[in-house]
């Protein structure tokens, strides 16, 4: 037996036992990557795929644990290249980094140029893409360090540990009735034309959650993934905002005023995440406790060797 089979395994399970979308992801013939299955299972005697003639149907039992080993001995080749890539060029390499549009735009920045300060040689790979994409890239092991509000939690092939509390805001022009009153309710969100996120993003989940309790039904008139592009359609008088707190930092507050919600939608928590029994490098630990001084190398490598210490915030 040897990797090329183990990777073909692997990538045809991830291609939904799709033969033909595996060869192409691997860079090779289809019935190259059939023929290396077959050789496996006769080699270890038992069937990983029940068949419907040539096509693969489902993972048998033994499969599964085939798999379970397969991902095991994969995630291990993959330790021993940063192993030695960590020891060949203590501060050099790639820092793949998968997170959503909030997180790069206005949390990330300041962390990868003080990482880059530290590490000069170390190359920035910036992925942006959906909370369940980010956790699929860190298990994939596209990216080292992913970093999202939702999802990554569900996952138990993943260490995650919260790095840092926020709150939605809502975002309106100054003229707007809404600046100025003391306390903003549900109801009188209600009834304004609102522009949010796009319900896999940004803790979405809980402003419908906190409709939903009440019994009200929101207008959402536009959702998106990306706080500049509410703002802008804030502005243009489309309707009023909601945003993570995040987005108003830095915001001069000229034309567009933030007024807080936690009150209503809660608390929400980002946090990292890193493939379980991955080896990290240097640069890696000094990038997550740049994120938040709550993020020690020490809790990190604590919870990555099954002893998480998930701390209140």
């Amino acid at each position: 037996m040897n990797l090329h089979q183990f990777r073909f395994v692997q990538e045809a399970v991830r291609r939904n036992l799709n033969l033909t979308e595996a060869a192409k992801a691997l860079h090779t013939s289809q019935p190259g990557v059939s023929k290396a299955i077959i050789e496996l299972e006769e080699e270890l005697g038992v069937d990983i795929f029940a068949r419907h003639g040539k096509r693969l149907k489902r993972v048998t039992e033994p499969g599964e644990h085939v798999l379970q080993s397969v991902a095991i001995i994969m995630r291990e080749v993959g330790n021993l290249k940063r192993i030695g890539e960590q020891f060949s060029a203590q501060d050099s390499g790639t820092l793949s980094i998968a997170t959503t549009h909030t997180q790069a735009r206005y949390v990330l920045p300041h962390a990868v140029a003080k990482l880059r300060s530290s590490y000069p040689k170390v190359h920035i790979s910036l992925h942006q893409a959906t909370p369940h994409e980010v956790a699929r890239m860190v298990l994939d092991e596209q990216a080292e360090i992913g970093m999202a509000t939702e999802s990554l939690a569900d996952y138990p092939d993943l260490v995650t540990l919260p790095c840092y509390e926020w709150e939605h805001v809502l975002v309106v022009p100054p003229s707007h009735p809404l600046a100025t009153k003391e306390r903003i309710g549900l109801d009188d969100l209600a009834i304004e034309p609102l522009i949010t996120y796009h319900p896999s993003f940004t803790g979405r989940n809980k402003i419908d959650a906190a409709f939903a309790v009440r019994q009200l039904h929101p207008r959402v008139v536009l959702e998106a993934i990306d706080s500049d592009v509410i703002k802008t359609y804030v502005r243009l008088g489309l309707g009023v905002g909601i945003v993570a707190e995040m987005a108003m930092r830095e915001d001069p507050g000229v034309d567009l005023v933030a007024r807080p919600l936690g009150h209503l939608f809660g608390q929400s928590v980002a946090r990292v995440a890193f493939k379980r029994g991955a080896y990290l490098r240097n640069f890696v630990y000094k990038f997550a406790e740049t994120l938040s001084d709550r993020l020690s190398r020490d809790l990190i490598i604590r919870a990555m060797q099954g002893q998480p210490s998930d701390y209140s915030l």
